[in-house]
């Protein structure tokens, strides 16, 4: 039997993993973020059949199917990847023995991350520290919320901190559209600054914030809507604080060459460590991309890239966070290995229910600060294949028909 009081799981609905969603609160439905209760109300011991062109089979069929649509390709694709660490070492394994290239469903937003990382190096921080020093936290065209519903619960506004006074931190938002700013609200009713201009702008803004910080001139008295003056006492509260936090999140900065603006907001953390202390973090995080990025890099040497899906001429689609993510429509064989809610407008060429981790299933996973690791314990327990047992069917039957070819 659960122990509801002493039984707790870590969260995978989002990058934080929030590590104190108790039995009870999930068998009574009881959160404080949405993706959290959306996560966990989810059915995935639903009685479901592997199935092959939408027709019921039972597994070693659909294993078989699999296993020869990926022999036939000669530029096979491991995509969505939407799994944990377990899963995503036997999803390089199965790249590694098929040929398959492999991407995730969030690599084009990972990589901006990831140029400006190979390109200059970063000075980042993790959640415990944001929680135990900063004094100063800047979020830069995101709210933050929208992707990690518990930050300021679980870091910002705390009980306590070991070296600052966490209802006397300074919140400030810059840039974005239609920023939700009310969790950014102190304790005491303190309103957060808000310095606003348009998502296409922030580059110009963020660039010109660089340049004050770095002690140079900024021509003219706006840039991009804001006035330069309020970008000086900006800089100057960045300077003067004692542990300056620059947040952001990859996947809302969602225009051509992001990356520079990222570079930016990476060298204004360089430049602020010359005389002050300060630290930058990329949150967001979903669907396990840290810890399939992180798991092919130490596997391969080269971090997950985005597809050109016209180069595949067959797609493994993994999908077990979420179901209602599918690869394009025009892509085909496609061969799903997903929750058992997985929902099809087209049912693909063969459909293989695999475990949620977390939620059917036990797992790991990385925190989105790539700080830490986390087991996944199962919270509704169920009979579904996980990702790492179907894989290891689809190699052997591989290494089968290829010993009989």
């Amino acid at each position: 039997m659960i122990n509801t009081e002493q039984s707790m799981h870590a969260c995978p609905a989002c990058g934080l993993l929030c590590d104190d969603i108790s039995a009870d609160a999930i068998a009574k439905q009881q959160f404080s973020c949405g993706k959290a209760a959306k996560f966990y109300a989810r059915s995935t011991s639903l009685n479901v059949q592997p199935q092959v062109n939408g027709q019921a089979v039972n597994l070693a069929e659909a294993v078989k199917a699999a296993a020869a649509l990926l022999q036939q390709a000669q530029s096979p694709l491991i995509a969505g990847s939407s799994t944990d660490v377990h899963g995503a070492r036997a999803l390089v394994r199965l790249a590694n023995q098929s040929g398959a290239d492999m991407t995730h469903l969030n690599a084009a937003s990972t990589l901006r991350n990831m140029k400006v990382l190979q390109h200059r190096g970063w000075q980042t921080t993790t959640l415990t520290e944001v929680r135990n020093r900063a004094d100063v936290i800047l979020m830069i065209g995101t709210d933050v919320v929208t992707h990690n519903a518990r930050f300021f619960e679980r870091v910002v506004w705390v009980d306590e901190a070991m070296f600052t006074e966490p209802a006397a931190r300074q919140i400030i938002y810059l840039g974005g559209d239609k920023l939700k700013t009310q969790a950014g609200t102190s304790p005491d009713g303190r309103a957060p600054q808000v310095i606003a201009c348009p998502s296409e702008q922030l580059p110009q803004v963020v660039s010109a914030l660089r340049a004050l910080v770095m002690n140079k001139p900024v021509a003219g008295e706006t840039v991009a809507g804001v006035a330069v003056s309020t970008l000086a006492a900006l800089a100057e509260t960045l300077k003067a604080a004692k542990y300056a936090t620059l947040i952001w999140i990859s996947k809302d900065l969602h225009y051509e060459h992001a990356e520079l603006t990222i570079e930016n907001i990476t060298e204004t953390v360089v430049a602020l460590n010359q005389k002050s202390r300060a630290m930058g973090l990329s949150l967001g995080g979903s669907d396990g991309d840290t810890s399939v990025n992180y798991a092919h890099t130490w596997l391969n040497g080269v971090i997950i890239d985005a597809p050109n899906w016209q180069d595949h001429d067959a797609v493994v689609w993994v999908n077990s966070f979420s179901p209602e993510a599918m690869p394009p429509a025009e892509v085909s064989p496609v061969i799903v290995l997903g929750a058992a809610d997985s929902l099809f407008t087209t049912p693909p060429a063969v459909f293989i229910p695999v475990a949620t981790p977390g939620l059917d299933t036990g797992g790991q996973q990385f925190r989105v600060d790539g700080s830490v690791t986390l087991p996944l314990t199962a919270a509704k327990p169920s009979e579904v294949p996980t990702l790492a047992h179907v894989v290891a069917l689809i190699e052997k039957a591989i290494a089968i028909e290829g010993k009989a070819a």
